[in-house]
């Protein structure tokens, strides 16, 4: 007879592990419910939001498209594009979320780059799925409740919030870096900044980003097509 698991102890475990996530996430949602907030969006837009999309960097690119009046075709591509790395974090769980019943779909929406990260950290053992599941749960509510008092604090206390809107910068160039240390191969990092700097030159800073997204998309499919023409052509 299989001993019950304790719940408790799981949900302590998996609190302990999103601890560094919190300390990012809190400090980021917030940031993102003000700048909602100063576009003109109420906190709820902040909350739905974060629950439903739930990708911090296409997030505070979201606000541009909300005040701006971007068509719908060009907000789900740039999600789409900017989120397409995210399928491939998937296929390495495949048979860990098959496991998890009816948890499944919950664990495929509430993948992001740090709780894959953090997974990868969990042993092996009995507990594992569970103390997933409430990384991924904790994770998916310290950014909602973030958005949220973000979107009130930006709507309670009137305060220059010039200079905020860098936090997205920083969030991509943090980005940008661990990818860069954590690889010996900087090609497709170079291909990336070499096309945004092009697409931002030729078509100005309000409408590079599409144009940069589908290029650097382009070039790296080709790459690959290209190294892998190689390695077949050295066997």
């Amino acid at each position: 007879m299989n001993k019950p698991k304790n719940m408790s102890d799981i949900r302590k475990r998996a609190f302990v592990k999103s601890i560094p996530i919190m300390c990012s996430y809190i400090f980021l949602s917030i940031a993102y419910g003000m700048m909602m907030q100063n576009a003109g969006l109420p906190w709820f837009y902040s909350m739905f939001a974060s629950a439903v999309v739930y990708t911090g960097a296409f997030q505070f690119v979201l606000i541009t498209f909300l005040s701006s009046g971007a068509s719908i075709a060009t907000i789900v591509l740039t999600a789409l594009l900017m989120n397409s790395r995210q399928i491939f974090y998937s296929i390495s769980y495949i048979e860990t979320f098959r496991k998890m019943g009816k948890r499944k779909l919950y664990m495929i929406h509430s993948l992001t780059d740090e709780t894959y990260a953090v997974n990868y950290t969990i042993p092996e053992d009995e507990d594992r799925e569970d103390v997933m599941f409430y990384v991924a749960l904790y994770s998916w509510l310290y950014w909602i409740g973030g958005s949220i008092l973000g979107g009130i604090i930006g709507q309670l206390i009137p305060f220059e919030l010039k200079g905020i809107d860098f936090c997205m910068t920083a969030l991509f160039v943090i980005i940008f870096i661990d990818r860069w240390e954590s690889t010996s191969n900087h090609k497709p990092a170079l291909l990336g900044l070499g096309a945004s700097v092009l697409c931002l030159i030729i078509f100005g800073p309000q409408v590079f980003m599409l144009p940069s997204l589908l290029l650097v998309s382009g070039l790296l499919l080709v790459s690959m097509q290209l190294e892998h023409g190689k390695k077949e052509g050295d066997e």
